[in-house]
């Protein structure tokens, strides 16, 4: 996410269309250079979002992804293949144009969270929902496991527009039969806006290093759920 929420987006359809193709292509390397039996044994999973899967001001190993990633293998999980398929700006729109490209034959999970810069710009909660509903049909169709992640709006936009942007995520998620995880923020203390502010980049929008750590660690038991759900071939 980012905090100019008028003018012309930094990640353009045309960044979209190319983060989605290089991603294709790194799974497709990968997988190929890989022994047989440690294909049929990994899951791959990929993180799909915006600039908070990212890693947006972070050094690398600071990210959502490699933290994800670490947290894993201490979990007993380092066989499990995290791609980074965050594109700082992205909007749900920008998250549904990429989709087909990310899910490859390769893919047997993803985690999505997006939302964010919806939020931001204000856009029709319905419009996001059209656009998340998109994501998860594609990800049924492809028979992947899913962990939906929420995205709650402040207030400022109003009550009808907090209630049915909120609404989004719990209801795609029982009507898609994915795995939800309310808040991409849970675990930052978000109920205590003082404490949280610990956690944040100067910008109040994107988490530091211990931010993004209390992040991962509230997420990861999900996402050992959803590789379970993966490892079982168990899709939606």
């Amino acid at each position: 996410m980012r905090k100019r929420l008028f003018g012309k987006d930094f990640a353009t359809y045309g960044v979209r269309a190319l983060a989605g193709k290089v991603l294709a292509l790194f799974l497709l390397v990968m997988t190929a250079t890989m022994p047989a039996a440690a294909v049929a044994e990994r899951v791959t999973l990929v993180a799909m979002g915006d600039s908070l899967t990212q890693g947006y001001g972070l050094v690398a190993e600071q990210g959502f992804v490699p933290q994800l990633r670490d947290w894993l293998a201490q979990q007993g999980h380092g066989d499990v293949q995290v791609v980074n398929a965050g594109v700082s700006g992205d909007t749900s729109a920008g998250g549904l144009a990429r989709v087909d490209w990310s899910l490859t034959a390769q893919v047997d999970a993803m985690i999505v969270a997006l939302g964010g810069n919806d939020l931001l710009r204000g856009i029709d909660p319905a419009v996001t929902r059209a656009n998340i509903e998109g994501i998860l049909q594609a990800a049924q169709a492809a028979d992947v496991a899913v962990l939906l992640v929420g995205m709650r709006a402040p207030g400022n936009y109003g009550a009808e527009y907090k209630a049915e942007f909120d609404a989004i995520w719990p209801d795609l998620a029982e009507k898609y039969g994915t795995l939800y995880h309310p808040s991409y923020f849970e675990g930052l203390g978000a109920d205590d806006p003082a404490s949280a502010r610990r956690f944040m980049q100067p910008d109040g929008i994107h988490p530091n290093a211990r931010g993004g750590e209390r992040i991962v660690a509230a997420v990861g038991p999900k996402v050992v759920e959803l590789i379970s759900r993966a490892r079982q071939g168990e899709g939606g």
